[in-house]
């Protein structure tokens, strides 16, 4: 039986070897996604996200294996961004705007997407439910680096980005920051938390 990984797949997109910042160039993917605002630690909306986005992977899941193949359900990944660039480095998360997302194989389009919505909706009630959209995302040219570590911690490496590695390399921003979220916080002590940072970039 046919199996997508996005992690087998696109190795060096989900596990990269470096201590410092890569240049990777990053394909199209699609995605399940909700968008939304605020402090991802007290929005309810933001919860909400993630309490709909990973029953509707898992039904397109199990929709696969009905037709003969099968993929694993995709790391939680987000896009932030605000007016104010300066609130990533100041943690003012209550300005960050966000996409919640969960990467899908190739094959699901817009009408898989909806038809699993409905038969997750079908068997529970989740408030999220109705926010869940099928999206593509090009990001193209990145810098990315991994992150261990709490996640307000984040602060000093993405002031080396924005401060440093970015102008040094001739670049300047060319999309959301991007979050790939490796470990499972609940399980996983604040330290040993893994997460990709990435940051679509540009010739200045």
């Amino acid at each position: 039986m046919e199996k997508y990984d996005v992690k087998a797949e696109f190795k060096h997109l989900y596990a990269p070897g470096s201590k410092d910042f890569v240049e990777v160039d990053v394909p199209t993917l699609g995605y399940l996604a909700v968008e939304g605002s605020g402090d991802p630690n007290t929005s309810s909306a933001y919860a909400q996200a993630v309490e709909a986005l990973y029953p509707v992977a898992y039904a397109l899941k199990f929709a696969a294996k009905a037709e003969g193949r099968d993929c694993v359900v995709g790391p939680l990944e987000a896009l932030w961004w605000a007016d104010d660039m300066s609130t990533f480095l100041t943690r003012d998360k209550d300005a960050w705007s966000w996409r919640a997302m969960i990467t899908v194989p190739p094959w699901v389009d817009d009408a898989a997407v909806r038809g699993a919505v409905e038969a997750t909706a079908a068997k529970k009630d989740l408030p999220g439910l109705g926010r869940v959209v099928f999206q593509p995302l090009t990001e193209g040219r990145c810098l990315q680096i991994l992150h261990v570590g709490p996640y307000d911690d984040e602060g000093p490496t993405l002031e080396r980005l924005h401060n440093r590695v970015i102008p040094e390399r001739g670049l300047r921003f060319n999309g959301h920051h991007h979050e790939i979220y490796l470990s499972d916080p609940r399980r996983t002590a604040p330290e040993k938390l893994r997460t990709i940072l990435r940051q679509p970039v540009a010739p200045a």
